[in-house]
């Protein structure tokens, strides 16, 4: 969500802050400002929108100083405003915050009580005059942080600087993350390792609770419970080729085309040529009798597909459920239940406290894009989908990455159950190894699917309907629209047709049918021809076989490669995605950063 960047330097901190900032803006924010500490004295700039506007206001007003704190701002309490914007400042303290204070309002009350009066709408503010409050009682900047922090409640990531204090600068984690990094003479703070990347590739991750002490010798780390920790450096490799955009318009162009490479890179990774999937040993299928799937957003619908193939190749009942329903809903969890728990970024907040929930219950397994995330490290397995830095907002390739991890799962708990012959799951694993070769067929059609999506740009409801595993693609297809283009959307299980949403079918409302020539297509195409019958114009996505059966009326026809019937849902999430993208363009939105989204949602 919010980003945060904090040096202690031998340089000057101001442009290091700007630069590390321009890292994660495809976390999303509306605002963003630094603070220095120069000769003692601390100041600050901020500015509205995105971050040349800080850039132009820093080149008007520089802000000199070797010590800085920097943050990109998603707004939660208080309007996007300067005013609002971090970093927050009370006397002598300067903090920026990641996050959410539950009992900021009690707090605030506290502090106005003892004269201590709030000038914003912010949580994050009361952080700052708290510290200040002790500050004011006579307690140095680290006691008065070790205070302030033991009297929050919430998630939160905060980043402290304090006047008079050149060489200090004191950093805190619960629930969102936080990392530390290590450099010659000099010492940073991220919220992202990729904010760090031009910096350090040396980074220690800060555990749950943990708070630090940072000057440019090093960091003292101290535990939730008070004691001195000694937590790993680690060293990270990120390919800055994958943060750039490489010659495309937008980073999500980019990583739409990188689909077929990054697909293959996955499968490689898990798949032997002699089609032994390498996976822990730990995870053996015959100890579960059931499977529960968390996840949010485009991860929920990768799990929804998945479903079909645990309980069609395995026979494994298979729970699903969104992250931030599914503790308040307190399940009961077996010890024979596997909990798998899929996130992009490794960090939401709401799947990481649906992990905590089950971790003393059942066998955890995260399929995570981040292998040092907070949700990798806090499972009891972890499988990196390989996917690459994925900066889009809008999920792409993560996407297709978690469905091939989930499909090896499939299949390897299909091999380890029985419940189908032995040589059909290594038919089944043979014919995986074409499929990135399909993606790279469908990505031809990206001219075709731009000028239909010209047309649908001129939509204001689109809906999506599929059968069997294209109906989590139909739901995929409307959020990525939606996103993007900010068109109302809806995906629908065909079947449900009838039951509904045929109200709303008019020569007005495009209807997509995702329908590969499959044991359900005949269905498929009773329903689309029901919205024929009232006017409703139907762009086809299908196959050969299917267009030669049923494209007869259609309004439009998308012509995908033949692939086998269980991998259907991975190619057709390259239309899904090339349909919002060029229809976002098409209607000029941000496509890498829509309005009032985040890429990595770290509260609840």
């Amino acid at each position: 969500m919010c980003g945060i960047v904090g040096v202690l330097s031998d340089h000057e901190a101001a442009p290091i802050l700007v630069e590390a900032l321009k890292r994660l803006e495809y976390r999303g924010y509306d605002s963003a400002g630094i603070a220095t500490v120069n000769g003692g004295t601390l100041d600050r700039r901020r500015a509205m929108g995105k971050l040349v506007n800080l850039s132009d206001l820093l080149v008007h007003d520089p802000l000199p100083g070797k010590a800085g704190i920097g943050h990109t701002r998603w707004a939660t309490h208080g309007a996007p405003t300067v005013g609002n914007a971090h970093p927050h400042r009370a006397g002598p303290v300067a903090v920026v915050h990641n996050g959410i204070i539950e009992n900021f309002k009690d707090l605030r009350d506290d502090l106005a009580a003892k004269g201590y009066e709030a000038q914003t709408e912010t949580d994050t503010e009361t952080i700052a005059l708290l510290a200040q409050s002790f500050i004011d009682q006579g307690l140095s900047p680290r006691d008065a942080a070790e205070q302030t922090i033991a009297r929050l409640e919430g998630a939160f990531a905060l980043a402290f600087l304090f006047d008079g204090q050149d060489d200090l600068m004191i950093g805190a984690r619960k629930g969102s993350p936080l990392a530390i990094g290590h450099g010659t003479g000099e010492m940073f703070l991220g919220s992202d390792a990729i904010a760090l990347s031009d910096l350090t590739n040396q980074i220690t991750y800060l555990e749950e609770g943990d708070w630090a002490v940072i000057t440019r010798a090093g960091a003292e780390i101290i535990n939730r419970e008070g004691n001195r920790a000694n937590r790993p450096v680690r060293t990270i490799n990120i390919d800055a080729g994958r943060v750039e955009k490489g010659g495309h318009k937008h980073f999500m162009a980019k990583e739409i085309a990188e689909q077929p490479t990054v697909m293959a890179e996955a499968l490689a990774h898990y798949l032997a040529e002699d089609n032994t999937i390498r996976l822990p040993a730990d995870l053996d299928f015959t100890k579960f009798d059931r499977i529960v799937m968390v996840a949010c957003g485009t991860a929920f619908y990768a799990c929804l597909t998945a479903r079909y193939w645990f309980e069609r190749l395995a026979r494994l009942p298979v729970e699903i459920d969104v992250a931030s329903e599914f503790r308040y809903r307190e399940p009961p969890i077996g010890a024979n239940t596997l909990a798998i728990f899929v996130s992009q970024s490794g960090e939401t907040a709401d799947t990481l406290a649906a992990l905590r929930y089950c971790e003393a219950r059942a066998m955890t397994l995260a399929v995570v894009n981040v292998a040092e995330s907070t949700i990798a490290r806090e499972a009891d397995l972890a499988l990196p989908i390989l996917a690459g830095a994925e900066i889009g907002v809008a999920s792409t390739k993560a996407f297709t990455c978690q469905l091939t991890v989930l499909a090896l799962l499939a299949l390897k708990a299909a091999r380890d159950r029985g419940e189908v012959e032995p040589r059909e799951v290594d038919g089944a694993l043979t014919s995986f190894r074409t499929v990135p070769g399909l993606l790279a067929q469908a990505l031809g059609t990206s001219e075709t699917i731009a000028a239909i999506s010209a047309e649908l740009a001129e939509a204001q409801d689109i809906l999506f309907l599929g059968r069997g595993a294209m109906y989590p693609l139909a739901l995929e297809g409307a959020l990525k629209l939606k996103e993007i283009s900010y068109i109302h959307a809806e995906g629908y299980a065909s079947g449900e047709l009838k039951h509904g949403p045929i109200a709303l079918i008019d020569p007005t409302v495009p209807v997509i049918v995702m329908a590969p020539h499959d044991g359900l297509f005949d269905k498929t195409v009773s329903n689309m021809q029901e919205v024929m019958a009232r006017g409703g114009k139907v762009l086809l996505i299908t196959d050969a076989a299917g267009a030669a059966q049923a494209s007869d009326g259609t309004w439009k026809l998308l012509q995908m490669p033949p692939v086998p019937e269980v991998f259907a849902p991975i190619l057709y999430a390259i239309p899904a995605q090339l349909l919002a993208y060029h229809t976002a363009v098409a209607k000029g939105t941000d496509v890498d950063q829509p309005r009032n989204l985040a890429k990595s949602v770290t509260v609840e």
